[in-house]
């Protein structure tokens, strides 16, 4: 039996993942879900925009630096200042990749570009060239070569991998092209293009008609053999296409599929979780692969066919995707070095002992309130750790709340503002809106609020529920979140982390206006 081909996974959760509005990452979250796709064996993290704002460009670095056995590459224009700046950040990789793009359907060059095709055909050489200066591994990408002319699109693809490009990925940057259509233009140009043996065929889908992984599958069958994808399907507007379904897809049916990944597979639902986790954006229960429900069964008709044998119901196992894996649960009589040992196998490391203090403390806080503390509970609390020593200028110092039937909620809060103590009480529809009240009456913001959501960390009545705010101020939008058994207090604290993301001096402008 031939053994299949090897299908690459380019995740691009920390840049095009990020451009989903509000799930921006401060460089220390980018940094712990890096060491979660590397543990996953991803063969390519795209880490950033390096030319998108020095933040950008420090988190792309500090990737660079960290991760080893998987590549690490940097976004870039086909404009010699992109290039230049995403060289650079990604210098210190192991293994380092320039991806450079420039649009070739006649809407984006006519109404964005402003430029002739023979134009765009030369610019993408020249692109292609001045980043092979810097590095050997180097993607080109027409932007929206789903509404591309193919004739076109051959004389591009062609003359940029002469020119040096190693991966050519075709982006179905809008979500246009239904499956069959796009897995025949990824055979049409393979075919097409005469040095096409010369670089590995790529694609790049968007989900705004639901159809990212289909178009994704029908490109592997076309002949693709690197698939972009992010954790979740987390992306800007309807998302990319989800690594989880991808890879599990052409896993699951290797009788049909003739290639398949080397992801660690068990690590799938950890990496969802960390990443629901950090950008606030929750995993609806019946989400494929990684949702709540997505092994569970209440038809008593499947109920009794998985009891009597689990392929009569179940394609997949739970515990091959992390589901369910053996987990060491903690409580009040844990130590630090229990928490430490715990956090090191959830791939959470401790920068400072600052740090591992600031999180044993809220550790048995959170003890005190629920018997056993799960991984999930883990991953909100350092994440919370983190924020409050980096930047913390608003700071909460004790909440209360009272709310009876026929009566008008009252919050009385006291928050540090600058290093001076302050309080406040205001009334509100609810309790969260006299919360929310107060802490602007101290702050005076001048925010918008866009989302307020609440999630349970894990189950049981004393579960963390964790709440996730969205506020914009100026254009600016950041998500904050919370996590407490108390979800009123949970809501205090997300709008209060929120607000201090805001203040931060690095005022990260959104890639996708900067590409723009």
């Amino acid at each position: 039996m031939n053994q299949p081909e090897r299908l690459l996974v380019f995740d691009t959760t920390l840049r095009d993942g990020e451009q989903s509005p509000g799930a921006s990452m401060t460089k220390e979250e980018k940094l712990r879900i890096a060491k979660a796709l590397e543990r996953m064996r991803v063969d390519v993290i795209e880490a950033g925009f390096p030319a998108a704002s020095t933040g950008d460009y420090e988190a792309v670095r500090a990737v660079a630096e960290l991760i080893r056995e998987s590549r690490v590459c940097g976004l870039a224009r086909a404009r010699e200042a992109d290039i230049d700046r995403a060289a650079a950040a990604i210098k210190p990789a192991a293994a380092g990749r320039i991806h450079t793009f420039l649009a070739t359907s006649p809407i984006h060059m006519q109404m964005k570009l402003k430029m002739q095709p023979d134009a765009v055909l030369e610019q993408a050489v020249w692109a292609v060239r001045h980043a092979r200066r810097y590095c050997d591994d180097i993607e080109f990408s027409p932007e929206d070569a789903g509404r591309s002319e193919p004739d076109f699109l051959c004389r591009v693809l062609e003359a940029v991998i002469k020119a040096g490009a190693t991966t050519v990925n075709i982006p179905d940057t809008v979500g246009y092209s239904v499956p069959e259509q796009f897995g025949a233009l990824v055979a049409y140009l393979r075919e097409r293009v005469a040095n096409s043996d010369r670089a590995v065929w790529s694609v790049h889908c968007h989900n705004d008609l639901g159809l990212a992984v289909a178009n994704s599958l029908a490109a592997v069958m076309g002949g693709a053999r690197q698939i972009e994808c992010t954790i979740n399907g987390l992306g800007e507007r309807a998302g990319n296409a989800a690594l989880e379904e991808l890879v599990m897809a052409v896993r699951t049916r290797q009788d049909y599929f003739p290639c398949d990944t080397a992801i660690n597979t068990r690590e799938i639902v950890p990496t969802s979780k960390l990443v629901a986790n950090i950008t606030g954006f929750a995993v609806q229960p019946n989400k494929a692969i990684v949702g709540a429900n997505a092994f569970a069964h209440e038809s008593g008709i499947h109920q009794d066919g998985v009891l009597k044998m689990r392929e009569t119901y179940e394609i997949m196992r739970a515990e091959d995707v992390g589901w369910g894996m053996n987990r060491m649960v903690l409580g009040k009589h844990s130590g630090r070095n229990a928490l430490r040992t715990r956090c090191q196998a959830l791939g959470i490391g401790f920068a400072s002992e600052a740090q591992l203090n600031e999180a044993f403390a809220r550790f048995k806080e959170l003890a005190d309130k629920k018997h056993e503390i799960f991984d999930e509970d883990l991953q909100a609390l350092v994440s919370e750790a983190t924020a409050a020593l980096v930047n913390e200028r608003v700071r909460l110092v004790s909440f209360r709340w009272c709310s009876e039937t026929g009566e008008r909620p009252l919050a009385e809060i006291t928050l540090v503002l600058d290093d001076e103590e302050r309080k406040a009480s205001s009334t509100g529809d609810g309790p969260v809106d006299a919360a929310f009240k107060a802490i602007d009456s101290i702050v005076k913001s001048g925010t918008e609020l866009l989302l307020y959501s609440v999630n349970n960390i894990t189950t049981g009545s004393d579960a963390q529920g964790e709440v996730t705010v969205r506020l914009d101020k100026g254009g600016r939008i950041v998500n904050g979140q919370g996590s407490d058994t108390d979800i009123v207090v949970a809501s205090a604290k997300a709008y209060i982390n929120a607000l201090n993301k805001l203040g931060q001096a690095d005022q990260r402008t959104h890639p996708q206006i900067t590409a723009s």
